[in-house]
């Protein structure tokens, strides 16, 4: 498709809810080792002992640089830019002018007049466009995953998390490290090389001895720097993650990944469709799950209804501001875990695998259950819609399958028993990951705290 664009994209389907929900393309594509020993021992490292998950294949890194990349960063970003530079990070997310979600990512703040932007194409994309139509002086380069990239990627970047995985650091460091808060850089070295590092978790909570570091530098240094993690690690019981247990971490521990990007519908937005590509992230994005609507805003979420009100700040004007300010005090979603009754999950396995085509259950896989890139899955509380479950797993932490999930106030408190729909309408979408099946139902409780502290 190229030389074609989103809008034309969606003017020849007519609907952007069928050219999601019936994406013909394959499931996603795991970018590295699935298992490094198995899942189960690796899901138990990061509570046990430590995991080292490699991520540097699956991400995007996108380098921004100049003397206007805080103020484009301020104009497009919800976050405050207030004393932000080098060796500053932050959960960086943006809106549309709806105040819905667009993407989200991780900003490292390498100097004080670049940084990268990592993660999945939608935030940067939208970043990347506000700088070309307005008056910004900075330069971006681009290092796309490495299953879109045909150049050798430019660093390395791993991730440590576990109730050793500091003094697994201090080891290959040979010292103590750098006094680093939550969600702060650091930089010291190791093997020699010079490292840079993230202090944050997507296994186990914030604020518990389980977490740790991700840390990068450049791809020439990976090898010796891999080694003297792996030889510190020996004594402290740590075990190499792969793609299974890793995806897997981020639901255990609470991280909701990617919006449905608010670009869709909104009018405003139509010489953004025509600049993004008809092939691209935004094009090829699947939505999966029981919740069906032919309109495509009834799958946006702005920042409270996912849970990051908190890193909302109207200190600043930003796209989407004047929207998320008129809804501010309305009530909104909240964010909840939903631990799923095991009897009804061994229901569906067995159903999945055992009955015909006319009764059989959508296949529920494990240790991650997704089959799409954004699943919503209905909820009902006492027979009323409730909101959706999404990101839904298998970990041995847990001992059982449960989700994440966007629920009502009054549904949204923990014990609460509610009832998610699994599977598709009408024996299933058109997206090749799907096989025909019915609908059924799994019981839930609700937490409104991670299930495994």
């Amino acid at each position: 498709m190229s030389g074609k664009s989103l809008q034309w994209k969606l003017d020849q389907i007519g609907s952007p809810v069928k050219m999601l929900r019936d994406s013909p393309l394959k499931l996603f594509q795991l970018a590295y080792t699935r298992q490094h020993s198995n899942w189960r021992d690796e899901q138990a490292a990061w509570t046990k002992t430590a995991v080292l998950f490699d991520q540097s294949n699956h991400m995007n890194d996108v380098y921004v640089k100049g003397p206007d990349v805080v103020r484009l960063l301020s104009d497009t970003g919800i976050n405050s830019f207030r004393n932000f530079g080098r060796d500053k990070a932050k959960q960086f997310m943006v809106c549309g002018h709806d105040g819905n979600l667009i993407g989200t990512s991780v900003l490292f703040g390498l100097e004080d007049d670049e940084v990268s932007i990592v993660g999945p194409r939608a935030c940067a994309n939208w970043v990347h466009y506000q700088a070309e139509i307005g008056n910004y002086d900075v330069e971006f380069r681009w290092d796309g995953r490495t299953a879109d990239n045909d150049a050798p990627r430019l660093i390395y970047r791993y991730e440590i998390e576990g109730p050793t995985a500091m003094k697994i650091m201090e080891k290959a460091h040979g010292g103590p490290l750098p006094p680093t808060r939550f969600f702060g850089m650091t930089e010291f070295r190791i093997a020699g090389r010079a490292v840079r590092a993230l202090k944050h978790t997507m296994a186990g909570q914030p604020g518990s001895e389980a977490h740790g570091f991700e840390f990068f530098g450049p791809a020439e240094d990976e090898h010796h720097v891999l080694d003297a993690i792996l030889r510190a690690g020996e004594e402290f019981g740590l075990v190499r993650g792969g793609a299974l247990a890793y995806y897997s971490s981020g639901i255990e521990s609470g991280y909701l990944s990617q919006p449905v990007p608010a670009i869709y519908s909104d009018p405003r937005m139509r010489a953004y469709r025509e600049w993004l590509p008809a092939d691209g992230y935004e094009a090829k994005l699947s939505i999966g799950g029981s919740f069906a609507s032919d309109d495509i805003e009834d799958y946006y979420r702005n920042p409270f209804d996912m849970g990051y009100g908190h890193i909302l700040k109207f200190d600043h004007d930003f796209i989407g501001r004047e929207a998320l300010e008129a809804v501010k005090d309305e009530p909104h979603r909240r964010k909840v875990w939903m631990r799923w009754n095991d009897d009804d999950a061994m229901r569906i396995i067995r159903s999945s695998l055992f009955d015909d085509e006319t009764k059989r259950a959508k296949f529920l896989d494990y240790p991650l259950s997704r089959y799409a890139r954004v699943q919503f899955d209905q909820v009902h509380d006492k027979g009323r819609p409730a909101g959706v479950s999404t990101l839904c797993a298998y970990t041995v932490n847990v001992g059982g399958f449960f989700s994440l999930g966007m629920l009502d106030p009054e549904s949204a408190v923990g014990g609460r028993e509610v009832t998610i729909v699994w599977g598709e309408e009408n024996g299933g979408t058109a997206k090749l990951g799907v096989e025909r099946h019915a609908q059924t139902e799994i019981r839930a409780t609700v937490s409104t705290t991670a299930l495994v502290s």
